[in-house]
């Protein structure tokens, strides 16, 4: 009896645990990842119907490898954008002229933009040119049946008419065309069924038709577009879109497919999942730019390392063989040492100009880098070896002819200037030197001295390593930090905004950076 007893009390006790799990079961369902489309409403791309070919390839291969569902909508790259101004819906638009990508930007239609190809416009024939056709001329005989693409509706139509305008061409050429289509396919279409004789077409459209043969002229020959896909500001499902816009242009998975296909397609990134971006950061920038990283990395879904130092230190560590993707500094001068690495512009963001930090109603009455040399203070100031501010300190001090006064007065050196800014906060020192973007969270308790003096600025420079595997990723985090949205944070912080108005040229063979008007 007993035996039995227990053996029920067992399974009873089985049963409640095997009910409550198949409960919980039911009851929850783990949340969508935000990189991957909604499986209960996919990714909607507009595409331009002369590039569904490499597209749909990759596209399935995508849907294949990940479970997504994407609807690809196909059209003359004008049209598209018509529709989407008008429908305000979808995630992606893939135009194959950068034009239209730009006109869709202009728009406020798209976000962010990544190039996948070059198109040049080509003259088509049937295979072995039956009609002799060689140059731009023999379009316009009359044994020879023309078809173009619309201007208005398609890329290739809208890049000939610039070209053959710029030739002084375009009005013959027009008015000989038999018939304006709407798209790049249905003009090479028209010349594999023998309707037409010959076409303006891409010359990878042309390649992807075996019964064609392409006929290049000079008139045409400099004419080149990009094929670019573009975040549109609409999408419901931005951080998925992104994420098939990165497999799309990345050059170890949707650009091999272009390659194929006979497009020149561009170096673009490698694929990862959760791409990581590693951005050596000057300290200064920090209360500045921690929100925008942070915000980029949850709609690029994406990671970004910050190493957050002195940029004394992080060119030492650069030197010693790091390898950030990109390197935001506290002043330009700190991006030359390492220009070997981040060659060509260093995008100018904000300056801070260098300030004396003082207690609370100024009691020692310093107005001047000259009045720290007076006997009895207790000064603080970067190290010139970890930091910019350090370095630039102690030029000012040399060019003010105080140098060693002023340092024999120096009670402490340190690799940021936040470090000072808690000392004079504790009453430690009597002075600081620190950027006046130090300063923003102590205006109610100390007081801001500032320099009369046209040197005693830093730059801020945003600089894209040539070695990184991310380039367009760490372009677009460079457009993240230049958004309106970014320059009112950096604002907030005490900073005063350059945004994209000007960049300093670097070159491993500069002695000095030199800001340029853009």
């Amino acid at each position: 009896m007993r035996g039995t007893l227990h053996r029920f009390w067992i399974t009873l006790g089985v049963s409640i645990v095997l009910a409550l799990g198949l409960v919980t079961l039911l009851w929850w369902q783990p949340a969508p990842s935000s990189q991957h489309a909604d499986q209960n409403h996919p990714l909607v791309m507009y595409c331009a119907a002369g590039i569904r070919p490499p597209v749909e390839a990759v596209v399935r291969e995508y849907e294949r490898r990940f479970g997504a569902r994407v609807q690809l909508q196909y059209g003359g790259s004008g049209t598209l954008l018509g529709n989407v101004r008008v429908a305000k819906t979808g995630d992606l638009f893939l135009a194959a002229d950068a034009q239209t990508t730009l006109l869709a930007r202009e728009q406020g239609l798209v976000a962010e933009t990544m190039p996948l190809a070059r198109l040049r416009p080509v003259i088509a024939v049937r295979r072995g040119n039956p009609k002799r056709i060689e140059t731009l001329q023999d379009l316009l005989r009359p044994d020879v049946a023309l078809a173009l693409a619309s201007p208005e509706a398609a890329s290739v139509g809208r890049a000939t008419r610039a070209a053959l305008e710029n030739a002084g061409q375009w009005d013959q050429v027009r008015s000989h065309a038999r018939v304006l289509k709407p798209t790049v396919g249905d003009v090479a279409n028209d010349i594999k069924l023998g309707a037409i004789d010959a076409g303006i077409v891409w010359d990878a459209t042309c390649r992807q038709y075996p019964e064609l043969e392409m006929v290049q002229v000079p008139e045409l020959a400099h004419t080149i577009e990009t094929v670019a896909v573009g975040v549109l500001k609409c999408s419901r499902q931005p951080t998925a879109a992104l994420r098939l816009a990165r497999f799309l242009s990345a050059r170890d998975a949707g650009l091999q497919e272009f390659g194929r296909q006979g497009y020149q397609p561009i170096d673009g990134d490698m694929w990862a999942e959760t791409p990581e971006l590693v951005l050596y950061c000057g300290a200064m920038n920090r209360p500045a730019v921690e929100e925008t990283l942070h915000a980029f990395e949850q709609r690029e879904g994406a990671r970004v390392t910050r190493v957050y130092n002195g940029c004394g230190i992080l060119v030492a560590q650069m030197k010693a063989g790091a390898r950030p993707d990109a390197y935001l500094t506290c002043d330009k001068s700190f991006v030359l040492p390492v220009a070997d690495l981040f060659p060509g512009q260093a995008m100018e963001l904000s300056d801070s100009a260098i300030v004396l930090l003082v207690a609370k109603g100024n009691p020692r009455h310093l107005g001047s880098l000259r009045d720290l040399a007076q006997k009895g203070l207790r000064i603080g100031v970067a190290n010139e070896a970890q930091s910019t501010l350090g370095a630039l300190t102690k030029r000012l001090l040399q060019q003010e002819d105080v140098l060693e006064p002023v340092m024999a007065n120096v009670v402490t050196q340190v690799p940021t200037a936040d470090l000072l800014v808690n000392q004079m906060r504790t009453g430690a020192l009597d002075a600081a030197v620190v950027y006046v973007s130090n300063t923003t969270p102590v205006r109610g308790q100390l007081d801001v001295v500032e320099l009369a003096l046209p040197q005693a600025i830093a730059v801020q420079t945003f600089s894209i390593s040539q070695d990184s595997r991310f380039k367009y990723l760490a372009t677009r985090l460079l457009e993240a930090l230049q958004s309106q949205d970014s320059r009112n944070r950096y604002e907030t912080a005490g900073f005063h905004w350059r945004g994209a108005e000007n960049v300093t040229r670097i070159s491993p063979t500069n002695a000095n950076a030199v800001g340029v008007n853009r």
